[in-house]
């Protein structure tokens, strides 16, 4: 089970900026390939996709494989021409979807 992601997002830029984003969320990320105390296989548990949109349309997406380390952090670039809202998803094996927004003020 995840914790509450964090991002962050500039609140304002000028339009046509290039802008960072940098995102993690707490995560185990249980690759389902070690083993328990009594020699049974953890069962794989483990973010399995991202998705990053902006107004609408999607600016990332990833899918995660169970190589990645516990707590998944990335940082991308976007280009910004209005004012939005950026949307995050993080999906889960279990179901669990885990979303979070921001906004920015483009002038």
């Amino acid at each position: 089970m995840a914790s509450r992601p964090r991002v962050r997002v500039p609140k304002t830029a000028s339009a046509g900026d290039v802008i960072d984003i940098k995102t993690l969320i707490s995560h185990q990320m249980e690759s389902g390939q070690r083993k328990d105390a009594d020699g049974n296989t953890i069962p794989r548990q483990i973010i399995n996709s991202f998705t990053c949109e902006f107004n609408g349309q999607v600016v990332f997406a990833c899918d995660i494989q169970p190589a990645v380390s516990a707590n998944p952090y990335m940082e991308f670039k976007a280009k910004v021409n209005e004012s939005g809202t950026f949307k995050f998803t993080w999906v889960d094996d279990d179901g669990s979807v885990y979303e979070t927004e921001e906004q920015i003020e483009v002038s």
